[in-house]
């Protein structure tokens, strides 16, 4: 599949702080002041981040405000440049620095400057042994991608399932990566949830299904709740292209304006033209034949193949960021997480006022009842105002409260999470208003 010789990402080393960095993540603020030139490494992160944090240093009124907020190690770098009442600079990727330039660097955890390394490039395949012995014979890999055991099957789903071209396979499973820098929470883990599709099509029109990929993918997540402004599309850099790409086919990303990357973005999901590189591989080792005949054209070829590839630990996390609202106005809760009705981990929370004067066994009742369709919550405990808070804080869309009125006239309230609103329904009408509002 190429993933040893080319599943590689450059890396720089810090020999001070003793600490790695991809390289691609790595700028270095190079100022230039008279006709003098020195470095500041900016931060570990993307170039949106790193130019805003570069054009409010550059700033002398906005300096001693961001110097108050840095590091002891970002807080030295910055006074550097307390001499100089405005200077110019440029942006410059760790792994594109010339070796003077380097060595004016100061690393992102260092104090001097001229630690960091050259940039190296690190295979990411998670290696093990198969066997009892360890020998280069039993060395073998931890799949680093799920997409290679589909081209594995792809003959045997042609074969079986008689699919004609244009056709997709999908899959959710584990991959394992050796990362070298495992502390970014969800961003840089040796093992993850990873989801993808292989999507096989003549090579004529992938282009065109790439495109079509792109829109599905995009309007995928905005049906998870994610909006329009904190989503965007990247195109790959020719430098950071993965190994089967060939001229003129690449990889665009779908990303999300994390809280951590605000204003710029970060990765979400990539969509890859593969082109035929990996089916040819395949074909070329188990000295198989691989190409498909397409009946209509009256061809053989070997399908390209667009892939959307997405991390599954990023959505769930970027579906919690868009959610995660603060609401110092509102009483009881402090923040609520508005997820889509239909994501929402509980539909509806289900409570008698008080616990008394049979509310609780009509409560009990709806809830039995409810349960069986949607995951709801039962709950007597403490004020009314507090369970609706709790039930805000887990996104919790509806809840439903029996009252006195409800042994009157079986109605019940239901109140609205977002807006805190409240309204009464007939208790046989719970079931339809939920499907409803989920759907």
């Amino acid at each position: 599949s190429g993933h040893v010789g080319g599943f590689n990402d450059p890396m720089v080393d810090c020999r001070e702080s003793k600490k790695r960095y991809r390289a691609d993540h790595l700028f270095a603020m190079l100022i230039v002041d008279g006709d003098n030139k020195f470095g500041v490494a900016a931060l570990v992160g993307d170039e949106p981040q790193a130019r805003v944090w570069a054009d409010t240093i550059a700033d002398p009124d906005r300096r001693r405000e961001v110097r108050d907020t840095l590091s002891k190690a970002a807080r030295k770098k910055a006074q550097r440049l307390g001499t100089a009442d405005s200077f110019s600079y440029s942006l410059v990727r760790s792994d594109h620095l010339t070796e003077e330039q380097r060595a004016m660097t100061i690393g992102p955890d260092a104090a001097e400057p001229g630690t960091l390394t050259e940039p190296r490039l690190f295979n990411l395949m998670f290696e093990t042994h198969v066997g009892a012995t360890q020998s280069d014979d039993s060395k073998s890999y931890l799949r680093p991608e799920t997409a290679q055991g589909i081209f594995l099957n792809y003959k045997n789903v042609v074969d079986t399932m008689r699919v004609r071209m244009p056709f997709g396979i999908a899959q959710v499973g584990k991959a394992f990566r050796n990362e070298v820098t495992p502390r970014n929470f969800v961003f840089r883990s040796r093992e993850f949830e990873q989801m993808e599709m292989e999507w096989f099509c003549h090579p004529d029109e992938a282009e065109q299904w790439k495109e079509f990929w792109k829109d599905q993918r995009m309007n995928w997540y905005r049906s998870l709740g994610l909006s329009d402004e904190n989503l965007t599309f990247r195109d790959h850099d020719q430098d950071e292209l993965a190994h089967y790409a060939t001229d003129g086919y690449g990889t665009v990303d779908v990303e999300y304006r994390w809280p951590f990357t605000s204003p710029g973005f970060g990765e979400l999901e990539g969509i890859a033209h593969r082109t035929d590189f990996d089916l040819k591989q395949h074909a070329d080792h188990a000295k198989a034949k691989l190409e498909y005949f397409d009946q209509q054209r009256e061809e053989r070829y070997y399908p390209h193949v667009i892939e959307p590839a997405a991390g599954l630990t990023r959505g769930t996390l970027a579906v919690i960021c868009e959610g995660f609202t603060p609401t110092p106005e509102r009483k009881g809760s402090k923040y609520i997480l508005k997820f889509a009705p239909h994501l929402a981990p509980i539909k509806a929370g289900i409570f008698p006022l008080v616990n008394k004067e049979g509310m609780p066994d009509v409560a009990r009742k709806l809830y039995q009842a409810m349960r069986t369709k949607h995951t709801c919550e039962y709950d007597a405990k403490q004020s009314i105002g507090k369970r609706y808070a709790r039930m805000d804080e887990v996104g919790t869309p509806y809840c439903f409260t029996i009252d006195g009125q409800t042994l009157e006239d079986q109605t019940v309230t239901v109140r609205e999470r977002d807006t805190a609103s409240q309204d009464r329904i007939g208790i046989d009408k719970v079931a339809a208003f939920l499907d409803d509002k989920i759907r």
